[in-house]
């Protein structure tokens, strides 16, 4: 990881992507969500403060356990005066978090257990079946093709 000497006091993009390991698209991206912010030289190039760094490790940190970037930026939001997060910001966040991964987690257990009861039937028609449709209320006069029956042509 590229060292930046402490006299600067701003990055370009570049720099950002280097030390933070974010590609260049990903930081303005993140800029256009809100989640970093730049100001502008007189010759319309981006600078970033020195924190953009820390904003940019929470931030990648959060999205790999799976937090989506609006709830991210509405975590960053809360922050006073937008400042960067700290220790006690990532324990206190991360811990009203951890409910909401619990609840994925959960989820995708009983997705994963209802596809392993799929997958022998090929056709996806067992009686239960809740992956092929979750909402099925036909599916309990029987299997098979009960919205033709009747149907006059």
């Amino acid at each position: 990881m590229p060292q930046i000497p402490t006299s600067v006091h701003e990055l370009t993009v570049g720099q950002l992507s280097a030390r933070s390991g974010a590609a260049v698209s990903a930081l303005h991206f993140y800029e256009s969500k809100g989640l970093i912010s730049s100001r502008r030289t007189p010759g319309n190039q981006r600078r970033y403060g020195r924190d953009a760094l820390r904003r940019v490790a929470f931030v990648r940190a959060a999205q790999r356990v799976g937090i989506p970037l609006a709830t991210i930026r509405e975590a960053l939001a809360e922050l006073p005066d937008e400042r960067t997060p700290t220790r006690g910001d990532w324990a206190r966040l991360s811990e009203a978090w951890r409910a909401e991964l619990d609840q994925r987690i959960e989820q995708l257990n009983r997705l994963r257990d209802h596809l392993t009861d799929c997958i022998g039937c090929g056709c996806l028609s067992l009686d239960t079946c809740v992956l092929s449709n979750p909402d099925d209320r036909i599916g309990e006069h029987g299997s098979g093709s009960r919205l033709l029956v009747g149907r006059k042509r």
